[in-house]
């Protein structure tokens, strides 16, 4: 089964969206990956709903909304009408995270918790059954371009097991410094999605750098 490619807003070019849009439009990209930062939770800020609310109307894809913001209960619904999808909130910025998925579910999106590099895959074990996706960041969050950290293939690798051993329908993610070498192995340790950004927007032929991802 081939991973899902969810190239990342942050890295396009914004002074031409819509025809980074319609080019993924028409490559075997799967999801849209869309990052949502306060200058808070992290150190930039970028999207917000009149950008997503776009997106939705050009985008074709699924629209993966990637929460990096304190107190994100108080937009799900926001979200859910300006078109996301799938919805990740960190871990680290959720106090009732079980109520946070269940209110992500009820507005009928797909629930993902983000962890970053730091936190342990333990303190997923009492929610893993509950959730559709967990993202792990292989990077810092806040920034495109980074270089993509060694442990996260550790950390694929004890989310999967938590997964097989709690029996749990869950999907694993990567994003950060994500290119076509580590992918290959991230998905042989067990992600099934991954983000690139970067990796693809930045080469000369972005379709066909998608296309040799999905071929891993």
């Amino acid at each position: 089964m081939s991973v899902i490619i969810a190239p990342s807003l942050l890295s396009a070019n914004f002074a031409d969206l819509r025809g980074d849009i319609e080019m993924l439009n028409d490559s075997e990209a799967d999801w849209l990956h869309v990052d949502v930062m306060d200058g808070v939770f992290v150190p930039n800020i970028s999207f917000g709903f009149p950008i997503m609310e776009t997106l939705k109307k050009i985008s074709y894809k699924p629209l993966d909304v990637h929460l990096m913001i304190v107190d994100p209960d108080r937009y799900i619904s926001r979200f859910k009408e300006a078109g996301a999808n799938i919805l990740n909130v960190h871990y680290e910025a959720c106090t009732h995270l079980h109520r946070t998925v269940q209110q992500i579910k009820k507005e009928g999106m797909k629930a993902a918790v983000t962890l970053n590099p730091h936190t342990p895959i333990s303190l997923l074990e009492d929610i893993i059954g509950d959730v559709d996706m967990v993202l792990l960041m292989s990077v810092n969050p806040g920034f495109a371009a980074q270089k993509y950290i060694e442990n996260t293939y550790n950390k694929v690798s004890q989310l999967k097991e938590l997964i097989l051993r709690k029996n749990a329908a869950c999907l694993i993610e990567v994003d950060g410094g994500v290119n076509l070498q580590n992918g290959k192995k991230l998905k042989e340790l067990g992600a099934d999605a991954l983000v690139a950004g970067n990796s693809i927007f930045a080469t000369d032929d972005p379709k066909d750098t998608i296309a040799q991802f999905k071929a891993l």
